[in-house]
């Protein structure tokens, strides 16, 4: 008799769909069917014998389908993996979603009807501005939970983080009609095992309107099982059924927290009694969910910004300190004190061949000297953390006193000066949802007697004794002992090449943290695709009613204006990151070109006054990109003037060339003036013109990379001089 384990259970292949919808699956060279939902004769009449035909040689049956335009327009062999394209359909005066994308060799058809007239409601709220503007992870979370639950109107909706050891922890909810509250509990690593993890990665919403209603099995006449993994109708396992009904639960819905293309979490949603959720207040939902990912790495990217800047200042005054003695032994002793606090540890040992310096809450010295043999002897730990360090894949040392938490790091390459923080042991108590060990249950499946892992009965609180643990180390503690190891490599000559390791360690922390607003642009690429093509086919079929226009082209707007966020911080990201080719470059042509362009498209009154325009050294698409961005801002921003007017001059200085670029517009108040450069900010007084706050950060990037410099001279309502400084192609 085998055991069954959940990570074994094959869920992408079910087999089966929830009975609210319909699929039909077409092969995209012969647009044949393939196979399709057993109950689709309840919209369609057709049976098993349309396998292998085409929908058009079942038109009478298909006429709903084949009347889709959107359908009629797609070109199956061209169609992308996984691209998602939405239409409505009429079935008998119902409406229904169509949903069509392309997976694995197969045009999967999803019809499920529509239950709400979306319609007559807000489909782009303000909501998401409330999440974008939180200042706080609690207020983010907050905002999330209020947006997500006025979309989808369940019993209880919470925000689980996935824990670095699988298991999770909810930390935030909103409940209604008295339901338990689960906050601050935690969840074994089980209950979402890894295939389901690596599912809600890939199908970022999941929902399981009814866990009672019976799934509804695929006809298929294909050799292998359908892989549902992008399926919005797969039906569920009957383990996670189980699972919700044991929660006290008969619907659920979550989406998928995503962050640096990792699943740190998901928006969880249970609701009392059988509920489904509308299509596009499913989308709604992701949509917000991706905007509060967004928002929560910025927060934790300004974070860690606050802190590398205070802790920079410590480290500052540490190597002014270290280099105050002769000695590494005699520099690193009297600093013990200052160094012990950096990553919060509650004492230090520093070890200098075999001598040993203590500070704070130590082993003894033989316990020491046990970690120091033990960092010694294992060569891929030149730095390594743990607040478990009694446990077997750890130290396995035993219990030490003061040491169930040690972080250590070499300060030399002979591994001769090392450093060792400490962590005591911290008693505690784990709040668990149920008792997290796992149960089992015999069962028939496929034929043969198994024991699989059932879910457990109970929800209520268990609390589980945590002992021999420290308090685990934050990121921001490794990176400050981090720190304070190459504040000390840097004071000794002998080890510049260990500055340089952990030099290149913090660049490529720096550079992940300035790909986030890349990925997080990418990321809501799909969902604004989504409601950008809903909102179209809103306002084409609704074309003769104002009102409902005049609401579709506000939803089409504020898309738009999101969508050119979106490209800015794109072109943002590839400032610095895309290759550049220096040379010598003529400017007049370009400049006139876009001049020009820009009256045609901006104001056709302003008069633009042209100088002298030496050539400079640069890279030709970013140049263009400069003068595009500062000329264009100073003909839209001086469009509004009784007569508006432009100059630009440019003028060799030595190895420089400077241009100004001078407009006579709205000015820059000086309260604004430091804020200039960074993105998104925009000035009081600008209010009243299109623009997103990234052309200036652009251009400020782009001409640090060509070796040069911006700067500028503005006061309010007076003419505003920018001045751009390249590199002087006859003196380099």
């Amino acid at each position: 008799m085998n055991l069954v384990d959940c990570h074994e259970e094959k869920i992408h292949i079910s087999g089966h769909i929830q009975d609210f919808g319909y699929i039909i699956g077409l092969d995209p060279s012969t647009k044949t069917i393939s196979f399709f939902s057993q109950n689709i004769s309840e919209i369609f009449n057709a049976d098993e014998n349309v396998l292998g035909e085409t929908l058009e040689q079942n038109s009478h049956a298909f006429a709903p389908l084949l009347e889709s335009v959107v359908l009629g327009n797609l070109e199956f062999e061209n169609l992308k993996d996984v691209d998602v394209f939405l239409d409505k359909i009429s079935i008998n005066d119902v409406n229904y979603h169509l949903t069509i994308y392309r997976y694995e060799g197969v045009v999967f058809l999803e019809i499920e009807k529509v239950i709400e007239h979306f319609h007559t409601r807000t489909f782009v709220s303000k909501k998401y501005e409330s999440i974008s503007n939180a200042t706080t992870s609690a207020e983010i979370w907050e905002q999330l939970l209020n947006s997500i639950a006025e979309a989808i109107d369940y019993d209880r909706v919470m925000v689980y983080r996935f824990l670095e050891d699988g298991s999770g922890k909810v930390i935030a909810e909103k409940l209604k009609n008295d339901v338990e509250s689960y906050l601050n509990l935690h969840y074994p690593e089980s209950d979402i095992p890894r295939q389901a993890r690596d599912l809600y990665l890939k199908k970022r919403k999941r929902i399981f309107s009814n866990v009672s209603s019976a799934p509804v099995p695929i006809i298929s006449k294909l050799q292998e099982p359908v892989n549902l993994t992008y399926s919005t109708l797969r039906a569920m396992s009957p383990v996670h059924g189980q699972y919700l009904k044991n929660a006290g639960a008969e619907s659920s819905f979550s989406t998928s927290i995503v962050i640096d293309n990792k699943l740190w979490g998901m928006v969880t949603c249970q609701n009392t009694k059988a509920k489904h959720i509308d299509l596009v207040n499913r989308i709604r939902s992701e949509v917000f969910t991706v905007i509060a990912a967004n928002a929560y790495a910025s927060y934790k990217t300004r974070q860690i910004l606050n802190d590398s800047i205070e802790l920079e200042s410590h480290i500052k005054k540490l190597k002014t300190a270290l280099l105050q003695h002769n000695s590494v032994e005699s520099s690193l002793f009297a600093n013990i004190e200052s160094m012990r606090d950096y990553p919060a540890a509650d004492g230090l040992a520093v070890v200098v061949g075999q001598n040993i310096r203590t500070s704070g809450f130590v082993p003894s010295d033989e316990d020491i000297l046990q970690i120091v043999q033990y960092a010694r002897e294992n060569p891929l730990k030149n730095f390594y953390s743990t607040n478990d360090f009694s446990n077997a894949l750890e130290g396995n040392m035993g219990q030490m006193v003061n040491a169930a938490g040690v972080m250590f790091g070499f300060t030399d390459d002979e591994r001769n000066e090392l450093m060792i923080w400490f962590r005591r042991q911290i008693d505690t108590q784990l709040l668990w949802a149920g008792n997290p060990s796992k149960d089992t249950t015999e069962t028939v499946l496929n034929g043969d007697q198994q024991y699989v892992i059932s879910p457990r009965k109970s929800f209520a609180t268990y609390i589980e004794n945590i002992k021999g643990k420290a308090t685990p180390w934050k990121n921001r503690d490794v990176i400050a002992a981090k720190r304070v190891v190459a504040a000390i490599l840097e004071t000794t000559y002998s080890q510049f090449r260990k500055v340089q390791e952990l030099n290149d360690e913090l660049r490529n922390l720096n550079e992940e943290l300035d790909s986030f607003s890349y990925t997080i642009s990418h990321d809501l690429g799909t969902p604004l695709t989504v409601m950008k093509l809903n909102a179209q086919l809103l306002e084409r079929a609704h074309h003769d009613n104002p009102e409902v226009r005049k609401r579709v082209g506000s939803i089409l707007a504020e898309i738009l204006g999101m969508e050119s966020m979106m490209r800015g911080v794109l072109q943002l990201s590839k400032a610095k990151s895309t290759e550049i080719e220096l040379k010598e470059l003529e400017t007049a042509s370009t400049i006139r070109k876009i001049c020009l362009d820009a009256q045609l498209t901006i104001s056709e009154t302003t008069e633009v006054v042209i100088g002298k325009t030496p050539n400079v050294l640069a890279d030709e698409t970013m140049m263009r990109q400069v003068f595009l961005n500062i000329i264009g801002n100073a003909v839209k921003y001086s469009s509004k003037s009784a007569n508006p007017k432009i100059e630009i001059h440019g003028r060799e200085e030595g190895d420089k060339v400077i241009y100004s670029v001078k407009d006579n517009g709205i000015g820059i108040p000086a309260k604004d003036q430091a804020k200039m450069f960074k993105i998104f900010s925009r000035m009081e007084n600008a209010k009243g013109f299109q623009g997103n706050g990234v052309g200036l950060s652009i251009v400020f990037r782009i001409m640090k990379r060509l070796g040069g410099d911006i700067s500028y001279e503005s006061t309010a309502e007076k003419e505003t001089v920018f001045k751009l400084t390249f590199q002087n192609p006859r003196t380099v």
